[in-house]
């Protein structure tokens, strides 16, 4: 026992060098920060080691069930787990409840998706004290739903149910999306701005920092390059709405981005008056862990950097994703840009926690990922994957629903037991001070 609990532990070890390492080095206090995040729960430590769940994924949880050439060529999210769906604000103004956050996208197996989801199903409904029963009946709905929605789109979409809107949501998300719609650019930009002298001006403190003048003047290069990446329908809100009035340096912005700079631009909105500003994020984008483990030239020179990678990612995932989404260069590092939306709100999961009402919820998570997973194939704007991911899924699995079900539930059962093996792990290894450079 004590050799294999040793030979786990090395593993963790070796993967989160290999993912973090030349992080760790640059910044180690915000890698100090992340891990203390990561030690909180069996999920947050999940949220946190995506790499160890794809190494995994190549090794002891390695199958090629339901996949093939196509089906192992889909473009995935790469860290679908239950805490990355929210709000947004789409490109022709609906409120959608999808999944969000597309920092980890890439092209892969489809089937990787539904199993760290799944997962984090099962870690979810552990700390809410569930059987095992109930959380195999969960993982049911939502790979039945996945499944049904996704069947439906192949078929035509007559049947299909669409984005999650105002229009058709019930229940909590219905909630959420009415939560949002009550939020006002001005109370984002009274959050974190302030006005002096008539004109608006970021505020200092709590993880945002002034910049010199040298770091100001590369920041404004690289938002001028990146405004050749955007759309033609916010282009042409130029010029007035990129000026650039504010510029501010942040840290210790989300878990998964720890070490990475990221900076704010203040610009004047579409008109001069004051409530009409909008804030933007520039960010550098990393490798995402799932690439580490997919070895396809294909992919991996379709993109020019990772900036371009993320963006073009969310591009292909969302069917109307946000206008200001682009991407630049900074001191040779690829830049995801976007909007810092006002309109974002995320499911709050300690809200959710009889079973009735997280079936309803997974449900339509379900149905939110099929969705996500037919937009960006031989239909959509790209050419990376040049054929009908939805048919070809779809074709995978055949009539092999039970089959294709009962598979994640087995897989949400045993790594959400590894996960929470893997966390205790982890707080020991943190703790004893055996994570290097740390």
């Amino acid at each position: 026992m004590t050799d294999s609990v040793d030979r786990r532990s090395a593993f963790i070890v070796d993967v989160l060098t290999e993912e973090f390492g030349a992080s760790m080095a640059l910044d180690p206090a915000a890698f100090r920060r992340k891990f203390r995040k990561m030690a909180a729960s069996p999920f947050a430590f999940y949220r946190g080691s995506a790499a160890l769940f794809y190494a995994d994924q190549r090794g002891d949880f390695a199958d090629d069930a339901f996949l093939d050439e196509q089906t192992s060529r889909v473009w995935i999210h790469g860290d679908l787990h239950a805490e990355n769906f929210g709000t947004y604000m789409n490109a022709s103004g609906h409120l959608v409840f999808n999944v969000n956050d597309f920092d980890e996208a890439y092209v892969g197996p489809f089937s990787w998706d539904l199993k760290r989801l799944a997962a984090s199903v099962a870690l979810i409904g552990y700390a809410k004290a569930l059987s095992d029963r109930v959380i195999g009946d969960l993982v049911t709905g939502l790979a039945r739903s996945y499944l049904t929605e996704l069947r439906a789109i192949a078929a035509g979409g007559d049947d299909a149910i669409g984005s999650i809107t105002l229009d058709n949501a019930d229940g909590v998300l219905r909630r959420v999306l009415q939560e949002a719609r009550l939020n006002t650019r001005v109370d984002l930009l009274a959050a974190q701005t302030t006005v002096d002298n008539y004109e608006r001006r970021f505020s200092l403190g709590d993880g945002v920092f002034e910049i010199d003048a040298e770091t100001r003047k590369k920041v404004c290069a690289a938002f001028t390059a990146y405004l050749d990446t955007l759309p033609e329908s916010t282009a042409r809100l130029r010029p007035v709405a990129t000026q650039i009035k504010d510029v501010v340096l942040r840290k210790g912005v989300g878990i998964g981005s720890a070490g990475l700079p990221s900076y704010n631009l203040l610009l004047e909105g579409h008109t001069e008056a004051l409530e009409n500003d909008v804030v933007i994020y520039m960010k550098q984008a990393q490798v995402p862990a799932v690439a580490r483990h997919i070895d396809d030239e294909r992919v991996r020179g379709y993109f020019r950097h990772q900036g371009h990678r993320t963006a073009e990612s969310q591009r292909a995932l969302q069917a109307h994703a946000d206008p200001w989404l682009g991407f630049t260069e900074l001191d040779g590092a690829g830049q995801l840009v976007a909007e810092v939306s006002p309109y974002a709100a995320d499911l709050d999961w300690s809200d959710v926690n009889e079973p009735e009402e997280l079936a309803g919820v997974l449900a339509d998570l379900g149905r939110a990922v099929a969705r996500m997973h037919s937009v960006a194939d031989d239909e959509s704007s790209h050419d990376l994957v040049d054929y009908s991911t939805e048919e070809a899924i779809v074709a995978a699995i055949g009539d092999d629903t039970d089959g294709f079900v009962g598979h994640l539930v087995e897989f949400a059962h045993a790594y959400g037991v590894r996960a929470r093996t893997d966390h205790q792990l982890f707080v020991d290894l943190f703790r004893n001070g055996r994570l290097p450079g740390i």
